[in-house]
């Protein structure tokens, strides 16, 4: 039993900075972006409130994350001047799980783990 509780601890640990939905984890994402500030990328929660729900985010995802269709990456020079990055680390991290990923960034923008 004591094996147990402590494997689940450890488990807790290894997750307990990122969020995840299914199987897709947010760690990769917390390179550019957090809750409460600007870093490399926006801050997720001004996205979050952008796109309001995982459903729109995932459809932006969808059709090829496009820079036009990036609601921040569009109107804002700061964020479009970064947006080659965000390409590729979608290429290479979100094309494929769009609906785990943005389901993933919303619970981590709730949970405040991004």
């Amino acid at each position: 039993m004591k094996k147990i509780i402590t494997s689940l601890a450890v488990a807790g640990l290894m997750v307990a900075g990122s969020a995840m939905a299914g199987d897709y984890s947010t760690a990769s994402c917390k390179a550019c972006h957090a809750v409460g500030k600007d870093t490399v990328g926006p801050d997720w929660k001004v996205i979050a409130d952008q796109y309001g729900d995982a459903k729109t985010l995932a459809a932006v995802f969808k059709s090829g994350f496009k820079v036009e269709d990036r609601k921040l990456a569009a109107s804002n020079p700061k964020w479009k001047a970064q947006a080659a990055i965000m390409t590729g680390q979608y290429a290479s991290n979100i094309k494929g799980k769009e609906d785990a990923a943005a389901e993933a960034l919303f619970a981590a923008v709730k949970a405040g783990k991004i």
